[in-house]
């Protein structure tokens, strides 16, 4: 919800976030379009309080912290390399193992980090509270870039373009012509078609009297023996 406030005026979600409290709506909405969400975002209720401002959970956040810094500080490039020495046995034998970069592009890389997250410190600082309001002109000034990062770089809208909509038709036509016209229609409906076709033949020949069976029999011996005989000859 904070990070929801930045195109406008905090919403009132954000201000109880201010004070330490968290807010639950009965029907969740997007504080910037009043639309309605598709999934609870899980606010618990005002009287619930931001979790790490408990012991129970500033303890261990602090100790994370710790020994972020603490990690930082015993793998600094060109200072120390104890970290690497004590994962090196984990990539013994790796033919990738010996591809490590120089140390002056290691700095290069956490200066550069460094400059960006200064920045960008730097610009939030400068929009909302040295010039409130910057973001709202920024907005109405760049409405094409807004909308443009609004909806994602229209990611969502590409991927359905080259990847579901493909998908779904490549489903209708697997359904709709290779499962009922050529595997139901043509291969089990086929066989389907030929049992039935030979059983309706059987159960015309099959009168139930005595004389016709009699005459095939008597059809299938004359038979034989024409065969016989053409072939002795």
């Amino acid at each position: 919800m904070i990070f929801r406030a930045f195109w406008g005026e905090p919403v009132p979600e954000a201000r109880e976030l201010e004070n330490g409290h968290l807010v639950h709506h009965e029907t969740p909405t997007n504080p910037q379009t009043g639309e309605a969400e598709d999934t609870d975002v899980g606010f618990p209720g005002p009287e619930h309080h931001i979790a790490e401002r408990n012991w129970s959970m500033r303890f261990p956040m602090g100790m994370l912290a710790f020994l972020a810094i603490l990690g930082g500080i015993v793998q600094i490039p060109g200072v120390d390399d104890s970290i690497t020495r004590f994962l090196s046995p984990t990539f013994a034998g790796s033919r990738l193992y010996s591809l490590e970069g120089s140390t002056s592009t290691d700095w290069i890389g956490l200066v550069i980090g460094a400059l960006i997250a200064v920045a960008g410190i730097s610009i939030a600082y400068l929009v909302w509270v040295a010039k409130p309001g910057t973001s709202m002109a920024l907005q109405a000034r760049l409405g094409r870039l807004h909308t443009f990062l609004f909806n994602k770089w229209y990611f969502d809208e590409l991927i359905d373009l080259l990847v579901v909509r493909p998908v779904q038709w490549l489903g209708r036509f697997a359904g709709s012509v290779l499962e009922r016209g050529v595997v139901g229609g043509g291969i089990t409906g086929g066989t389907v078609g030929v049992v039935r076709a030979a059983s309706a033949a059987v159960r015309r020949a099959q009168t139930g009297f005595l004389r016709y069976y009699a005459a095939v029999v008597i059809v299938g011996l004359s038979a034989m023996a024409l065969y016989f005989l053409v072939s002795a000859t």
